[in-house]
């Protein structure tokens, strides 16, 4: 029973990993599209300051997207080269295996 909730307790971290990257990431660039056509009044006429409020939303959300996928690559690279990142710290640290 206990390899049962085992497993079951990595299927969740799994499913739950790949729905924030796999979806997510996405979703959220979505987003940050919908912010810049609402600064470019695509969908209305743009409100007076609202513009510059959607585009500093747009940026936000496409660095949050670009550091994620930074954060990604970091992970991939350092193992690949025989590291380990480890964000139990901030800053995060870089150590050889």
């Amino acid at each position: 029973m206990e390899q049962v909730l085992a497993a079951l307790d990595g299927a969740w971290r799994v499913l739950v990993t790949c729905l924030i990257l796999g979806a997510g990431l996405p979703a959220l660039y979505t987003v940050g599209l919908r912010q810049l056509a609402a600064a470019n009044g695509a969908d209305t006429a743009p409100q007076p300051g609202t513009r510059a409020l959607h585009r500093g939303l747009a940026t936000l959300v496409f660095a949050v997207v670009v550091l994620a996928i930074l954060l990604g690559l970091t992970f991939i690279t350092a193992g690949g080269l025989g590291y380990v990142v480890s964000l139990d710290t901030f800053p995060p640290t870089v150590r050889h295996k």
